[in-house]
């Protein structure tokens, strides 16, 4: 709002819980039927802000649960591993 007002208006929506939307909503729905799949898709996750550049090493971004996996620090007090 405060730097690109112009631009603020193309994401306007009209939606009971937001004002403006950033992304496309399309959950896609996986079914985690094993370990394997689980690991793929935790990893996908981990490594998702290091490919958008805005880190070089998962563990280090901070919205992550990247850093309670390797190091088993939980910053935010609800993490739990899945074994």
């Amino acid at each position: 709002m405060e730097n690109h007002p112009d631009i603020l208006a193309h994401f306007k929506v009209a939606a009971k819980d937001r004002m403006y939307q950033f992304w496309e909503r399309n959950a896609l729905s996986v079914d985690i039927v094993t370990e394997a799949v689980l690991l793929q898709k935790l990893r996908y996750i981990h490594e998702n802000p290091a490919k958008a550049g805005m880190t070089d090493n998962p563990a280090e971004y901070w919205y992550s649960s990247a850093r309670f996996y390797e190091t088993g620090l939980d910053d935010w007090q609800f993490l739990s591993a899945f074994y």
